[in-house]
């Protein structure tokens, strides 16, 4: 049973077509799976009768021939996915006991396709981090800690802020996950616990239903064990939704036949902005050997300049705090969610948000509520708009000249739990390389291409046009074969 949890999602759907397991054993094992998995605390909630329940179901359009695209894949949910009567705390205190009453479009439209729910997925409160060290339930801890992770001498992050989904994916204690990325919170988890996660293009997949942090910077993306899987995941998430008025009307192509052309004659961009200052020697050295991996496939590589990618930083916080600010208002105690006591309405207001959210969600809301203030709002956030469409046109620039950008994940490999947690600005650093592609609506996927001198994963992120998931796929297929990547954690189910 437990060889069924080393399985690809591509690979079991295969055995489960040909009959080889059932839906309801390869659920059992990844319950199983959950439970040795505790110490790492990737899921808040368990669901385990809901998974067999969906198994079951699942294992019924099998024997009649009625099989649908993902069909008993035992799948995490990201705890910011609403889930019908399904508890969604979005990691903050101020939702525990929250089960909302409807499905978010992106889980429906998974479970429309038969994935069954195994539980859901610790965060970074409200996605607000980079490390999922600010969950009101409690740290993740990255599977590569060791072989013990509960007991490790030095815990790792891994990263956020979906921390608990990548943790989950590369323990193999679920067979692929939903993460959300406003700033990098797919892409640099990946890359920290050695598995895949795209970011599609922004009003690729629907919003509806997911709670939100910064509505023009969110999109939702599939977390897997290598490229195939999340070309499979990918289709069943994205598509055109009328609820969610950022969502695009267009087609969703077959993305699996992308991995099979080859990328012969691509132009691959690689923007000098990226070598940024402090950044690990070893990081260098694997971005170079990516490009001649691509290079040997066929590729053409191409030096390109994305001069105003040193404001996206700044220009980030500015806009991701006043969105924030605006979005997180609602939490007030009346309608949702805790409520504390106090003398009067206003008393009760400050008293419910003082207690329901944590320390870094409290700067950011801060932040923003200053940035969006009269007197600031022209000198900041305007300001940030304009540099923000700058990014978005120095993108538009470079895909003259080439068809996909090639560069690091993340400046680091993984770091240690506490590490950066009193300095949040080495903390935001994290996402240098990862917060220009949302700032700008683009895809991007990151993939581990090696290990450092700590025997850590890195991974390299490939950009691509509006809606060109496609070519992003095909060269992570491509990159991916030449790497061979195959490392797992010292800890896995």
């Amino acid at each position: 049973m437990s060889s069924l949890i080393e399985l690809t999602l591509a690979q079991a759907l295969d055995g489960l077509k040909t009959k080889k397991f059932t839906a309801t054993e390869l659920t059992q094992a990844y319950i199983k799976a959950t439970e040795k998995c505790r110490s790492l605390n990737a899921y808040i909630v368990e669901t385990p009768e809901l998974a067999l329940k969906q198994a079951k179901e699942s294992d019924a359009r099998y024997a009649s021939g009625k099989a649908l695209p993902m069909d008993g894949l035992p799948l995490g949910i990201k705890d910011l996915f609403c889930t019908d009567n399904v508890q969604t705390t979005a990691g903050s205190n101020i939702l525990r006991g929250f089960k909302p009453q409807y499905e978010s479009t992106v889980t429906a439209q998974l479970f429309r396709d038969g994935a069954v729910m195994l539980g859901k997925l610790n965060l970074d409160e409200f996605a607000m981090g980079s490390a999922n060290i600010t969950s009101a339930y409690g740290n993740v801890i990255n599977p590569w800690s060791g072989s013990d992770p509960a007991n490790a001498v030095r815990k790792l992050v891994p990263g956020g802020s979906s921390g608990g989904s990548a943790a989950a994916v590369a323990a193999r204690c679920a067979i692929a996950a939903t993460g959300t990325d406003t700033g990098g919170s797919i892409r640099q988890p990946a890359a920290f616990t050695g598995i895949t996660g795209i970011k599609p293009t922004y009003g690729r997949c629907s919003r509806w239903g997911i709670v939100a942090y910064a509505s023009s910077l969110d999109q939702a993306g599939p977390m897997t064990r290598d490229v195939r899987d999340a070309a499979i995941m990918l289709k069943s998430m994205a598509g055109y939704d009328p609820k969610d008025s950022t969502s695009v009307n267009r087609p969703v192509p077959n993305y699996l036949d992308a991995l099979e052309g080859g990328i012969a004659g691509l132009r691959i961009g690689i923007p000098k902005e990226y070598r940024v200052d402090g950044m690990p020697a070893e990081v260098e050295t694997l971005w170079q050997q990516g490009i001649k991996m691509l290079q040997d496939a066929g590729a053409e590589i191409v030096d390109i300049s994305l001069p105003h990618t040193k404001y996206a930083l700044a220009t980030y916080y500015i806009v991701a705090t006043a969105e924030c600010s605006s979005n997180l208002a609602r939490y007030d105690g009346v309608r949702f969610g805790q409520r504390e006591a106090g003398k009067n309405l206003i008393e009760m207001y400050e008293t419910t948000r003082a207690k329901g959210f944590g320390a870094e969600v409290r700067r950011r809301i801060m932040l923003g509520t200053y940035v969006l203030s009269a007197g600031y709002y022209d000198a900041y956030y305007l300001k940030g708009q304009k540099v923000r469409n700058a990014i978005a046109r120095d993108f538009g620039q470079a895909f003259k000249q080439c068809d996909a950008i090639l560069t690091p994940t993340a400046p680091s490999d993984a770091f240690a739990i506490g590490e950066k947690q009193d300095d949040p600005i080495k903390m935001w650093l994290n996402d240098v390389f990862t917060v220009p592609v949302n700032l700008a609506g683009l895809p991007a996927m990151s993939l581990p291409v090696g290990l450092s001198a700590n025997k850590l994963p890195l991974g390299l992120q490939i950009i691509g046009r509006p809606f060109d998931e496609s070519t992003v796929l095909g060269i992570g297929a491509a990159l991916e074969a030449a790497a061979g990547f195959k490392a797992l954690p010292p800890f896995h189910a």
